[in-house]
């Protein structure tokens, strides 16, 4: 098989699996934006999108959603339009950005989390909002009302259930098999509460499509690079959004999603810097003043330097 260039392959990929437009804004505002003050110029965000099929109203229309979705602020300097991640926003922000440049593979202590709703205790609304942002981080639904995960991030569940207005209305507790009672072990539940046959098809697509750019040319152009960082972001952060994020001993092995994570880290490490150059140019032909990445950046991956 010929090997494609890097703009063959991007081009290629954009005409195979083009994607939606506002979720890739939302990517580069986690990837490119928020390492650099979390703040870009509507100017920069066009000419940073365009090479990636996105016209300028496409880029205004994803940005003014974004906006009356929350994720964004807005605000005018003559005909000029400026937007900076909505603060509330931030941390939504940063766990997305702890499961895609963390490792997969989290300690495990043998135990369940479960979020209990007993029956009359919150309103359907509140139920159905805490569903929703449970799910998303990785939480089955066993029964009406009873939500259950074997390892999640207990700041992420504190802040959750206080930002959901849920706080003293759901019962938290930590549960253990009851040894000598016949029961099933706890770790069937995976197999019960999670389908994952869709998140194995997911990273193993994803490792198909990318597994060509593991070993790219040191001299890859600066625009291409960031555009294949754009793009393997945001296909990784596609797959998992709809990964339960479990502890591995729990998982199937071979585990596809150990095999995804570390291409996206070999590829990443090898044109983060390349990129940063495009993306560095882009935003300071607008604002002189953008800063340089921060720390959190140079720690993606296990460490970028």
């Amino acid at each position: 098989m010929t090997q494609l260039t890097s703009g063959e392959w991007i081009d290629r990929f954009l005409t195979n699996d083009p994607p939606r437009h506002k979720s890739l804004v939302m990517t580069l505002c986690g990837d490119a934006i928020a390492p650099h003050g979390g703040a870009f110029w509507l100017g920069s965000m066009i000419e940073l999108l365009g090479p990636l099929g996105v016209s300028e109203r496409l880029v205004r229309t994803s940005v003014f959603r974004l906006v009356q979705e929350g994720w964004l602020t807005a605000s005018r300097e003559g005909r000029r339009s400026r937007y900076a991640l909505e603060p509330k926003a931030l941390p939504r922000f940063e766990r997305a950005n702890r499961r895609i440049y963390s490792p997969p593979g989290l300690d495990w202590d043998g135990r369940w989390t479960f979020v209990l709703a007993s029956n009359g205790s919150i309103d359907g609304d509140l139920r159905a909002l805490l569903r929703k942002e449970l799910a998303w981080e990785g939480f089955a639904m066993l029964a009406s009302g009873v939500m259950t995960h074997p390892a999640p991030d207990r700041d992420t569940l504190r802040e959750i259930l206080a930002r959901a207005g849920a706080d003293g209305k759901v019962f938290v507790c930590d549960a253990a098999e009851l040894p000598g009672v016949g029961a099933r072990p706890l770790p069937e539940l995976v197999g019960d509460a999670w389908d994952l046959s869709g998140v194995v098809a997911g990273y193993r697509g994803f490792i198909d499509g990318f597994a060509q750019l593991a070993d790219l040319d040191a001299d890859i152009a600066p625009q291409d690079a960031f555009a294949i960082r754009t793009l393997l972001i945001h296909a990784y952060r596609r797959v998992q959004l709809h990964d339960p994020m479990l502890p591995l001993g729990l998982l199937p092995a071979p585990w596809p999603g150990s095999d995804a994570y570390e291409l996206a880290k070999r590829i990443y490490r090898h044109i983060y810097a390349r990129a940063e150059e495009h993306i560095m140019t882009m935003l300071r032909k607008e604002d002189a003043s953008t800063p340089e990445a921060d720390q959190d950046f140079h720690d993606r991956f296990g460490g970028l330097a």
